[in-house]
């Protein structure tokens, strides 16, 4: 089934900039009459509800942390993309556009990805207005680094606190409107339901996560900006909170749900040491710039390494292997996300990981140290051959660029990654799929908006390095104040949404039984027991390589499962005050459901592109091989009360001004 011809997806033109001049506005004077609720604060939610009551709008700002500076946000290190060619290297509008299609396999809407490349230049003046922090040469012009999938330096940076700086760029915005009484901020309250009014998301049902209250909050429009749900897999780089539910919520009220299986495994994180873990931690892929990967050639070299007999500073030059030097010459280290991740696998399923675990290999700076120190030297006309002098000024120069995120590896792993190199493993990260949104960030339930990671518009099967926080605060500050005043426009008189409504009464008893019944459960497993076991599920069936047997076999082990944590889980302490063991039980739930919605799409797509590799669909050398003529196609899932019963609904995927080709970075 196609999605309906009637909802738009694009203008035809793919002009931003002619589009928004064509959609109807709100009279400055009427905005006051209009409240919005926005469900999450981190760079997409934040920059949406500051610029949403700048804009006039009365704003209910939801965040299950203690502060919106608390948002996974914060944790975003490398950069944010834009095209504004301050290199002179040759980017532009369509150069960022059409890598980004290309780095997304050609599985994104190009009408969204040309929206986002247009905008991307305004986002940094935005965030330099309000006083971000971000990297600088040394005339005093902005900074930019590489990052994977491109062959042009436009990532701007903050160091390796990126995130952190426009996060807080954000909150400042916030407070602001706080302080003016536009926004009014519910920190530590989580949404638990979405409220429908006549077809419309007309409110919610929160729990106020320090006394256990379940609260109804109503407005014209609910906005969700809650983040992905990596998490689904336990061990992933969020935050241990980040979570599905408010998305989740929606999809059971009536928003389509897309591509869920398109996940992002990050290629350089800190790799897994044991079953004590309960997260883990990504190392910015700015740190490919310089850094370069690799293992030893020779498998005995691997096996004494692993066993302690060998360190990587003692394995020659000659006798290691740069595999996707060797394998992506034009690209190098700067191969996109899945490129790497599957690389890094296939080197260590043949043997050649590099820690005790097997699945491991290396990310060393030796050469950019050396190349550094050198340059530095002649600067300085200084001796170029004096090896400690070139090591102390190279040194200076990456602990520049990078300091932070070598202080964090080694306060980790008890190693000094200047002088051994780091050992790095793919691990989730980022979630492509999420509710599915027209051009107007508008889910299939009318006045529920999706922005930012919650949603599944801008970035196919893959997304590049440094696009994240670009999606977010493009969304927030640049697309959404425009569209949801076209659909506001006729909410003018409608007055105050009354929360005694039986639609709220139906939500609230919802909800209450869910937590009535967790509460009263009397089983004898934790919530992370469970959660846990659904991770080791996705992680080994539905992870970086995925077959149709494990597929299946991962839909009937997670309903399995998910029945089992209905009868046996056992939640402590009392529903009315601060309880994070219900907290967890109440995600978790989600989780089981999503997990096998989650497999079924991934069953279901017999092709791999980006991040879903099916290991029955690839080239003679292990590369993603795409199927354009039966999957080019977003795949929208209906919720109809068991996940493996979703109806699936197609968008089609046009491309106008790119041509489909195979996806080569050689």
């Amino acid at each position: 089934m196609k999605l309906d011809s009637k909802i738009p997806q694009g203008p035809i033109d793919k002009k931003w900039s002619d589009y928004k001049n064509h959609i109807k506005l709100v009279n400055p004077a009427n905005k006051r009459n209009i409240d919005v609720i926005v469900v999450g604060t981190g760079l997409a939610g934040g920059s949406a509800a500051a610029t949403l009551a700048e804009l006039g709008y009365n704003v209910k700002a939801f965040c299950y942390q203690d502060s919106p500076r608390r948002a996974h946000s914060i944790a975003a290190q490398g950069g944010i993309n834009a095209a504004k060619n301050y290199q002179g290297d040759g980017d532009s509008i369509y150069r960022l556009f059409y890598d980004t299609v290309k780095g997304g396999d050609y599985r994104a809407r190009e009408a969204n990805v040309h929206r986002l490349s247009e905008v991307s230049a305004n986002i940094i003046d935005q965030c330099v207005a309000q006083g971000v922090p971000l990297a600088r040469e040394y005339g005093g012009l902005l900074d930019n680094r590489s990052f994977g999938g491109t062959q042009v330096s436009r990532t701007f940076y903050a160091k390796g606190q990126t995130g952190q700086q426009l996060l807080l760029g954000a909150y400042s915005a916030m407070n602001r409107q706080i302080g003016r009484g536009k926004i009014q901020m519910y920190n530590r309250h989580e949404m638990l339901d979405l409220v429908l009014v006549d077809g419309k998301a007309r409110g919610i049902i929160a729990r106020n996560l320090i006394n256990g209250e379940i609260e109804r909050h109503s407005g014209h429009a609910v906005v969700i900006a809650t983040g992905g749900y990596g998490n689904v897999f336990f061990l992933s780089t969020n935050a241990m909170g980040s979570n599905v539910t408010a998305a989740w919520k929606a999809h059971k009220r009536g928003a389509f749900f897309a591509n869920p299986c398109f996940t992002q495994i990050h290629p350089t994180c800190i790799p897994v040491t044991g079953d004590h873990q309960s997260k883990l931690t990504l190392m910015s892929e700015s740190l490919r710039n310089d850094g370069r990967i690799w293992v030893p050639k020779n498998m005995e070299d691997a096996v004494a390494i692993r066993e302690g007999r060998l360190k990587p500073t003692q394995i020659a030059e000659e006798n290691r292997d740069y595999y996707l030097e060797r394998r992506y010459p034009s690209f190098g280290n700067l191969v996109p996300r899945d490129v790497a991740s599957r690389a890094a696998k296939e080197r260590c399923d043949a043997g050649y990981g590099v820690n005790a675990t097997g699945e491991a290999v290396y990310l060393d700076f030796a050469s950019a140290i050396e190349r550094y120190g050198k340059e530095q030297a002649r600067i300085h006309h200084l001796d170029e051959n004096d090896a400690k002098l070139v090591y102390k000024l190279g040194k200076e120069v990456v602990e520049n660029k990078y300091g932070n995120l070598f202080q964090m590896y080694e306060k980790i792993v008890d190693e000094d990654p200047y002088t051994t190199p780091m050992m790095i493993y793919p691990a989730v990260h980022y979630t492509m799929g999420g509710v599915w949104v027209d051009y107007n960030l508008m889910s299939t339930i009318e006045g529920c908006y999706v922005i930012g990671e919650a949603n599944f518009s801008d970035h196919g099967a893959n997304r590049l390095g440094a696009s994240a926080l670009m999606q977010g605060l493009a969304d927030g500050y640049f697309v959404l104040p425009y569209t949801i005043g076209d659909y506001l426009a006729d909410d003018i008189r409608t007055g105050a949404i009354p929360t005694d409504l039986p639609e709220f009464d139906a939500a609230e008893k919802n909800v209450q039984d869910m937590i009535d019944h967790l509460m009263n459960n009397k089983g004898s497993h934790s919530v992370d027991y469970f959660h846990k076991k659904l991770g080791k599920i996705m992680w080994d069936k539905v992870g970086m390589a995925r077959n149709a047997q494990g597929l299946n076999e991962a839909m009937d082990e997670i309903a399995a499962l998910r029945e089992e944590f209905y009868k046996d889980v056992k939640v402590s302490g009392i529903a009315e005050s601060f309880n994070q063991e219900l907290e967890k039980a109440l995600r978790v739930a989600d989780f089981l459901e999503l997990g096998e919605l989650f497999a079924k799409d991934a069953l279901h797509r017999e092709e791999s592109c980006g991040g879903h590799f099916r290991e029955e669909h690839q080239t003679e050398d292990g590369e993603a091989q795409r199927d354009d003529e039966n999957f080019a196609y977003a795949a929208a899932w209906e919720y109809k009360g068991n996940p493996r019963d979703a109806v699936l609904h197609k968008e089609d995927l046009v491309y106008e001004n790119i041509k489909l080709v195979t996806r080569s970075y050689k």
